[in-house]
């Protein structure tokens, strides 16, 4: 494994989760205000491991692994806590973490049987209004009149359904190598 500065922040992202979910029940509008900025910095983190490790040239097997990996935890953990919170429908988190849940496991059952699903314009859109959508929630107070809940609201439910979109493209491209039909070996052909 190498230790290389993309991964030091991927790995910087999954440790600080437990950080950002104490200060997630810090009280008041310093909790909001705190959550969502170490929010911001743990997603921006994630643009800026795969900048680095492309314009480095320091794209690593274990950069691979984890850098969704720790996406993914990240993101759960700030819905399962707006779920508790009471600033998110649990059917929307369902979707989301289900739909992660299971186009990993696609992509990862994909890479082993030597085929690759790129990332879709889709799926850039819905993890960017998530994001988005996330830390409005965190934040929960209004700006200038306008509720950041009810922003982030709107913006989690357009990622909802960008999540849903997304995710069938990923079965729809997937779809004829899941179904392939195995070609026999030789020593199982018949023999005429």
């Amino acid at each position: 494994m190498q230790w290389t500065l993309s991964n030091r922040l991927t790995m910087a992202r999954v440790i600080v989760i437990p950080l950002f979910i104490a200060v997630c029940y810090l009280p008041g509008n310093g909790g909001n205000i705190l959550s969502s900025l170490l929010f911001v910095v743990a997603a921006f983190t994630d643009w800026l491991d795969g900048y680095l490790a492309r314009k480095r040239n320091e794209v690593t097997p274990f950069g691979r692994f984890l850098d969704p990996v720790a996406d993914k935890l990240l993101v759960a953990a700030a819905l399962v806590w707006l779920v508790e919170a009471a600033r998110v429908p649990a059917i929307l988190a369902l979707v989301i973490i289900g739909r992660e849940i299971a186009i990993g496991a696609l992509r990862e059952w994909l890479a082993q049987h030597a085929s690759v699903v790129h990332v879709s314009i889709v799926a850039k859109w819905k993890t960017a209004v998530q994001m988005m959508a996330i830390t409005l929630l965190l934040l929960h107070i209004p700006i200038a009149g306008l509720s950041m809940q009810e922003v982030g609201l709107i913006l989690l439910w357009i990622a909802v359904l960008l999540t849903l979109w997304s995710g069938y493209e990923y079965l729809r491209d997937a779809w004829p190598e899941l179904v392939r039909r195995r070609e026999p070996a030789a020593e199982d052909s018949p023999q005429p």
